[in-house]
């Protein structure tokens, strides 16, 4: 991985930690600087299957806004960069969601990030519940 400047590190680091902070604001029409047109977001363990596309993903945050059981904060920690060819990346992450009744639950991110004109996006994440 000696092609990965800290440069690229930091925004990996930092777009993987942007998500949280649209989805949480309701910016959502920005999630196009988190992610690629054509991202496929595997999201079965939370029971919405796979959402190909930055369309199907704008779709849905805007479907589940104001759902109760939709988490209040959204927090990306524990980023490690765990792989490269050419220019994408494997990144993995830990998630932590807080609920409006004080309920917490964790998530792991695996991410693929592609190296675009624009910056560092992410083209593909799996987010796998963890669960008692």
């Amino acid at each position: 991985m000696s092609s990965i400047t800290t440069a690229d590190r930091i925004a990996i680091h930092e777009v993987i930690a942007l998500h949280g902070h649209l989805i949480d604001d309701g910016e959502w029409d920005r999630l196009g600087e988190v992610f690629t047109a054509d991202i496929v977001f595997d999201i079965t363990d939370y029971g919405f299957g796979t959402l190909r596309g930055l369309d199907a993903m704008l779709d849905l945050v805007r479907g589940v806004h104001g759902d109760e059981n939709q988490a209040l904060g959204h927090h990306v920690t524990n980023t490690v960069v765990v792989g490269q060819a050419g220019d994408t990346v494997s990144a993995r992450s830990k998630g932590l969601g807080i609920a409006s009744d004080g309920g917490a639950g964790t998530a792991i991110y695996e991410d693929t990030l592609r190296r675009e004109p624009q910056g560092w996006r992410i083209s593909y994440r799996k987010a796998i519940a963890r669960r008692a």
